[in-house]
C-alpha cells in the first residue's frame, strides 16, 4: 500500500472498524502535516478521537452542529488543507445532505466523511439512528466516491484510497466490530475495482460492507449442501463502481443476489440492475437488504435475520433464485 500501512487481520480483532480508520488516520497524519481532522461531539464514538489526541492542533470539534462543520471543511479544503470529518452516517448524509451537496461536491472539494454507525449497525439506538438511505443519496452527487469496506483491515485500504483520490469521498463505516473478511495484506484491492472472492458459475452474491462475510458464509453452505458453484464480489467502491465485473458475473452466472445493509430502493441493488440493463443478457436479480420501511428496533444480528439477509437468508435467497427462469438467448438483436 501506499504510504506503508501495516494492518493486519491481528489488528481488525483487537481493534473495530472504526478504530482501524483512526489508527490509519493517525499513521497519514504523521506523512502529511495537511491533514486535519473534524467531528461534532462525537470524536470518541466515531475514533477520530486517536487523530485528535496525537495532534489536538490540527482536530477541531464544532459542537453539535453537522451543518457547520461541513461547512468549515469546505473552507479548510479551499485553503490548501485536507479534512477528514467524522461523525454517524444519519448525521453527515441526512442532517448535513445540502452542505455535503453544495459546499462540497459542487466544488469538488477534497474532503474525506467518515460516516460510522451506518445501517442497522447501531441497532438499539432506533430508527432515527440507523442510516438505511445513505448510499443512494450520496451516489447521486456529482463528484462524490462513495465506499464501503467489509471489515476492518479493507477499512484501512479505503482510508488510503481516500487520502490518495483528489476530491470528496464518503466511507462508509459499521459501529463496532466486523467480520473478518481480509487477512494480511489485499493484494487484489484497487480504486473502483470489485474484489473477486469466490469465482463460481451457478449464481453470484454482490455484496457490500456487512454483507460480505455473510454472502461468503453463505456461499460455502450451498457448495456443501447443494452442490452449487457461487461466486462472491465485494463491492468496496460504490460509485465508481465496477461495472465490467458486474457485468461479467451477470453474463457468466446468470443469476444475481445483492446483499447489502441499506434500503433496497437506491442502494446497491439498483446499482447491479443499472449495470444489468445495458448487457442486454437476460438474468435473474433479487435484491437483499431492508425493505421501504423504517426499520425496526432491535439488536444487529437479529434485525439481519428479521430482514433476511444474514448467512441464512442468503442461502435461502439462492435456493429461490435457482428455480427462477431467464430468457437464455444471448442474442436480442432479432427483437428490435
Amino acid at each position: 500500500m501506499a504510504g506503508g500501512l501495516t494492518y493486519t487481520s491481528i489488528d481488525a480483532v483487537n481493534l473495530t472498524t472504526a478504530e482501524v480508520y483512526g489508527q490509519t488516520l493517525v499513521q497519514l497524519g504523521k506523512q502529511d502535516p495537511t491533514i486535519v481532522g473534524l467531528s461534532a461531539d462525537l470524536a470518541k464514538s466515531t475514533k477520530i478521537s486517536v487523530f485528535a489526541n496525537e495532534f489536538p492542533e490540527r482536530f477541531y470539534n464544532v459542537g453539535i452542529a453537522e451543518q457547520n462543520m461541513f461547512g468549515i471543511s469546505a473552507g479548510l479544503a479551499k485553503a490548501g488543507l485536507m479534512p477528514f470529518v467524522s461523525t454517524f452516517g444519519a448525521f453527515a448524509a441526512l442532517r448535513a445532505c445540502e452542505q455535503i451537496r453544495t459546499d462540497i461536491c459542487y466544488q469538488n472539494l477534497n474532503v474525506k466523511i467518515i460516516g460510522t454507525h451506518s445501517g442497522l449497525s447501531f441497532g438499539a439506538a432506533g430508527t432515527t439512528h440507523h442510516v438505511t438511505e445513505d448510499i443512494a443519496i450520496l451516489r447521486s452527487f456529482a463528484n462524490l466516491v462513495v465506499m464501503c469496506p467489509a471489515d476492518g483491515l479493507e477499512a484501512a485500504y479505503c482510508v488510503q484510497a481516500a487520502y490518495d483520490h483528489k476530491g470528496p469521498v464518503y466511507i462508509r463505516l459499521n459501529r463496532g466490530f466486523d467480520q473478518i473478511v481480509y487477512r494480511d495484506e489485499i493484494p487484489t484491492f484497487e480504486f473502483g475495482k470489485a474484489n473477486t472472492l469466490r469465482e463460481g458459475t451457478d449464481l453470484t452474491f454482490i455484496a457490500t460492507g456487512s454483507g460480505v462475510w455473510r454472502a461468503l458464509q453463505a456461499a460455502d453452505i450451498l457448495a456443501k449442501e447443494d452442490g452449487l458453484s457461487v461466486r462472491v464480489l465485494d463491492i468496496h467502491t460504490l460509485k465508481p463502481i465496477d461495472e465490467e465485473a458486474i457485468a461479467k458475473a451477470i453474463t457468466e452466472t446468470r443469476r444475481i443476489i445483492t446483499v447489502e445493509d441499506h434500503n433496497i430502493i437506491n442502494g446497491l441493488g439498483t446499482a447491479v440492475a443499472d449495470v444489468g440493463a445495458t448487457t442486454r443478457k437476460g438474468f435473474v436479480l433479487k435484491k437483499l437488504g431492508i425493505p421501504d420501511e423504517f426499520s425496526v428496533i432491535g439488536q444487529p444480528e437479529d434485525l439481519y435475520s428479521h430482514y433476511g439477509w444474514d448467512e441464512n437468508g442468503c442461502v435461502a435467497a439462492a435456493r429461490e433464485v435457482m428455480h427462477m427462469d431467464f430468457e437464455e438467448d444471448d442474442d436480442w438483436e432479432d427483437e428490435f
